[in-house]
């Protein structure tokens, strides 16, 4: 019989076609093969019998990069078609449909060997095939062929070409092949002399090394800064170059054995930090003490550990004395990672001791993405290199909707068909080269997906420049959809999770702009993906100089003590200054610049501040990031929480603490306690809205739940319920997943669907 297969998933750009080919040889079907707009296509004349097998081995045995998503068999009519042998069809781009584009893929064991055995790829830096190497990065158009890719402007020579064009070998149709006669290289200069050639450039970059320099490296989306993690005085350096105080530095190791040392490392955890993704995986730190700098991560007992990605990086700690060095991301201050040699000489040249560059163009900025494993979950907190612009499909049409994203670690989100396909990282909009990377990304996330929107939707916030820059598309006669901030960080967990049905949500984040024009933060929803219904929140407190407040928490902690109606403590008092603290004082009284705020990631911060941990952040989120390290880890103990009153009380947990803080209780022990604390009562929450409105099943969302201790907490107190809970894991809980969530939103309200059990 004669049948159509069409496969959709990550099968594009990773030796799909090839495995296809040999598959399909090996059972002796007659057929073709090739890459369409949306998926891989498939024609072949074979068995019933025949059918089933190759199906089932297409799932089982396809290649370790690719991800099928769905399946889909069609029977053919016979006609007079007949095959002879089996071929791979050139690519068929006749339509709008999306395709699916790869991450960039970390380099393959394979190819590390061939490093060794292959005459014109000895020692190459740039070795790639269809398993490894560049994809988003370099793409420019579709369908992915080289010629679409900034490889366009390195003619392979005879022997790439030949092995690109082998069915059986590894590198056919590999768009980034090459090797050192026709590849890209490394350049750079070191006191006022060029080098051009690897083992000299290695050489050079492993010496300033060892000696405690700085040096910066382009790799696969963007530059990095690079030094000893073990060397003090070169970190320290590093921190004066990226203008960073105390934000933890990413570290990369050679393997998994060199970390054990250092951190913990459960198998989930490994898995992940092994996978061809490569991402930065937050583990628990050794509490022996060990080599690291203690400039690395200040303050904490988590460390952002990742593996070579590149050859470069397994070349270096071939001759690197440390085990271990800092690997972040080439920029200053808030400004994108650096793509260019031009951006980099300008950002910090004159600051660093080598600039290593290369002549392959990035046309598509990448960051390191960040995960951590809660539980047995793996959560993605920065979803960048490795897992952009991979797509995810949805469970209703999301076609022609552009959905903005939120203010800061933006990501913004558009739909083609079923499917939603999120950008990288962006980061914080306020800054103008971010926002012009912003806007340059999105026209070029149209262009590439062939999308042209007809539905844009944002956030409420009218002075974000997301909402702002939605607001000028619209006048282009675009209809725009402004939802609730909250609202999005639930449905994109609804949507990670094909939730339709009314669900409890539970989101807590910094702030968001509700619908009574206070800055929300602690909410308590049922909703479905369409609309919700505030049942409850955290009660209001005054933010004493709005946004301030968040860069300085011991306002915070000012304006929870008024709030309780209890004096500041006298060590409180000494140390932020009693004339700072009249002034805050003088301030909640008139009421004046001083919004209402529900926000639970305040309220880490009045804590954070009461205990000293932070009463000046530096960075977004640091008082409860602080508070989180400092918490006892083996403390069941947790203050009082009465959930009975709407809005839900803070103030049995803030009486709780400065009892504890006159009796002199270790602060680490408070810190945990109030963790403890605040997880019951949110499960106290949930289970008296369960009761009330007879729902089972509940999500969390919003940036407080990065809060690994919080979350597992919860977790673990949950699991005695009769309840179903879930966390976003895919789809990052922080801003990072608003548009997912928005779009999630706007494409429910176009699906027009009845609602049952409406909150």
């Amino acid at each position: 019989m004669l049948i159509q297969l069409q496969i959709r998933g990550l099968v594009q750009g990773v030796g799909f076609r090839p495995f296809i080919y040999l598959l399909a040889k090996e059972m002796g079907i007659d057929g073709t093969v090739a890459n369409t707009n949306n998926g891989v296509i498939i024609h072949a004349e074979l068995s019933k019998t025949q059918l089933d097998e190759f199906v089932r081995r297409i799932w089982e045995e396809h290649p370790p990069v690719a991800g099928i998503y769905h399946i889909e068999t069609l029977e053919q009519p016979d006609g007079n078609a007949t095959y002879t042998g089996f071929s791979i069809l050139k690519s068929l781009s006749n339509s709008d449909e999306t395709t699916q584009v790869a991450p960039d893929i970390a380099v393959c064991e394979q190819c590390m060997g061939d490093r060794k055995t292959q005459s014109h790829r000895k020692d190459y830096p740039f070795i790639n095939c269809t398993h490894c190497g560049p994809r988003f990065s370099i793409v420019r158009d579709l369908p992915y062929d080289r010629n679409r890719t900034t490889m366009s402007d390195f003619a392979m020579c005879p022997d790439c070409q030949k092995e690109y064009a082998d069915i059986v070998n590894r590198r056919f149709h590999a768009q980034p092949v090459a090797c050192n006669h026709c590849g890209p290289f490394y350049y750079t200069t070191y006191q006022q002399k060029v080098h051009t050639n690897y083992r000299k450039i290695l050489e050079l970059s492993i010496a300033l090394l060892n000696d405690g320099k700085v040096i910066a490296v382009k790799g696969i989306g963007g530059y990095h800064l690079v030094c000893d993690a073990c060397n003090e005085a070169a970190v320290n350096r590093l921190r004066e170059i990226k203008a960073r105080d105390t934000k933890p530095f990413a570290v990369m190791f050679n393997d998994t054995s060199s970390m054990l040392p250092f951190v913990h490392l459960n198998e989930i955890e490994k898995e992940n930090l092994i996978s061809w993704r490569r991402p930065i995986v937050l583990l628990q730190q050794q509490k022996t003490e060990t080599a690291l700098a203690k400039a690395v991560n200040p303050g904490m007992r988590t460390l952002g550990c990742m593996l070579p990605s590149m050859p470069l990086h397994f070349d270096w700690f071939e001759g690197l004395y440390s085990p271990v060095l800092v690997m972040t991301s080439g920029n200053l201050s808030d400004l994108p990672i650096a793509v260019s040699p031009e951006d980099a000489d300008a950002q910090f040249g004159d600051k660093v001791e080598l600039i290593l560059h290369h002549n392959r163009p990035i046309h598509n900025r990448v960051d390191d993405s960040v995960l951590q494993v809660s539980g047995d979950l793996t959560c993605l907190i920065r979803r960048s290199r490795g897992y952009a612009p991979e797509v995810f499909f949805a469970d209703i049409p999301t076609e022609g909707i552009l959905a903005f994203g939120a203010e800061k670690v933006n990501v913004f989100a558009l739909g083609k068909g079923d499917t939603v396909i999120q950008s990288q990282y962006i980061g914080d909009l306020k800054n103008a080269e971010t926002f012009h990377f912003y806007t340059e990304s999105i026209e070029r996330f149209q262009r590439l997906f062939r999308f042209t929107p007809r539905q844009l939707v944002c956030d409420l916030h009218p002075d974000y420049l997301s909402t702002q820059y939605a607001e000028e598309m619209s006048a282009k006669q675009i209809p725009l959809l402004k939802v609730q901030h909250h609202h999005a960080h639930a449905a994109a967990c609804m949507l990670e999770y094909g939730l339709h049905q009314p669900v409890i949500a539970v989101v807590w984040d910094g702030t968001g702009l509700g619908d009574d024009g206070t800055a929300w933060g602690g909410e308590f929803f049922v909703c479905d993906r369409k609309q919700y219904s505030r049942v409850s929140h955290l009660e209001y407190v005054l933010m004493p100089g709005g946004d301030k407040a968040s860069l300085e928490p011991w306002r915070m902690a000012v304006a929870c003590l008024h709030h309780c109606q209890i004096p500041l403590p006298a060590s409180f008092t000494e140390r932020i200054g009693k004339e700072k603290t009249d002034r805050i004082m003088a301030l909640i009284n008139k009421k004046l610049n001083a919004p209402l705020t529900s926000s639970a990631g305040r309220l880490f911060d009045a804590v954070a501040s009461l205990l000293g941990v932070c009463d000046t952040a530096t960075r977004q989120a640091e008082a409860p990031i602080l508070l989180e390290q400092l918490a006892a880890e083996n403390c069941k103990c947790r203050y009082s929480t009465d959930v009975s009153a709407h809005p839900v009380s803070v103030r049995p947990i803030i009486q709780g603490i400065l009892t504890d803080m006159q009796n002199a209780v270790a602060v680490e022990i408070i810190a945990a306690k109030f963790h403890n604390a605040l997880a019951d009562l949110l499960v106290q929450k949930v289970r008296q809205m369960s009761a009330q409105f007879g729902i089972t099943q509940a999500v969390l969302s919003g940036g407080c739940f990065q809060n690994k201790r919080l979350t597992e907490e919860i977790c673990r107190q949950m699991a005695k319920e009769p309840l179903t809970l879930y966390l976003p894991a895919k789809i990052p809980c922080n801003d990072s997943g608003i548009a997912a969530g928005q779009l999630a939103i706007a494409a429910a309200r176009n699906m027009n669907q009845s609602i049952t059990n409406n909150p």
